[in-house]
């Protein structure tokens, strides 16, 4: 995995620059002491260890997800509950997170989103152009699927066992849904990128 910025650069950055916005001092305008948004963010307790307080002052950050004990099953039962039972994961097109079930449905639901994909994933092959001309190319090659083939050579119709033990977890919710759960547990939320392996579960953190 080469260097991430996808996180910094198109969720951070955009998002402080909407607070100062909204608080009504816009960079390079110092926020004065006191002032700040609290910004709640959807982080459940599968993955608490991706709960971080913000990095500026004016930023307070809260997980209503963690603190009501909710694990990613149990957002998924309330969205049934509600009449949202396809409600789709958030992730970027292109993230090499993906795992061979989110490729399969971009790729039988969305087919130009698809191609557009497979056209990216080509492109950075020899990695970023104006790093290359100053003479710090990219030592080897980039994919974005994770076999390091070309995404529209890859094998994305093999379950991998991973998605196997995903599926396996929460078999009763997907029996009442007639389906079974679709795409990698892990991967990028809306704020903040994967890091780190998953630790305890929901039952280990209510004990």
């Amino acid at each position: 995995m080469s260097r991430r910025q996808c996180t910094g650069q198109y969720k951070v950055r955009p998002i402080k620059e909407k607070v100062r916005e909204l608080l009504g001092y816009p960079h390079p305008q110092r926020i004065p002491t006191g002032v700040h948004v609290e910004q709640w963010i959807g982080i459940s307790v599968d993955e608490f260890h991706r709960a971080k307080d913000a990095d500026v002052a004016y930023m307070k950050n809260r997980f209503p997800l963690i603190e009501s004990g909710f694990s990613r099953s149990d957002c998924l039962r309330m969205l049934r509950s509600r009449g949202f039972g396809q409600t789709p994961k958030s992730a970027c097109l292109g993230c090499p997170y993906h795992g061979n079930a989110q490729w399969r449905a971009l790729r039988d639901e969305s087919p130009q989103e698809c191609q557009d994909v497979v056209t990216f994933d080509a492109a950075i092959r020899s990695g970023n152009a104006r790093a290359t001309a100053e003479g710090k190319p990219l030592l080897g090659q980039a994919y974005l699927h994770r076999s390091r083939r070309p995404l529209d050579q890859a094998s994305i119709d093999r379950v991998t066992a991973h998605e196997w033990s995903g599926r396996q977890g929460d078999i009763f919710d997907a029996l009442a849904d007639n389906e079974l759960e679709n795409g990698e547990p892990n991967g990028c939320s809306p704020r903040s990128c994967r890091s780190g392996t998953p630790i305890q579960a929901a039952q280990d953190l209510a004990a």
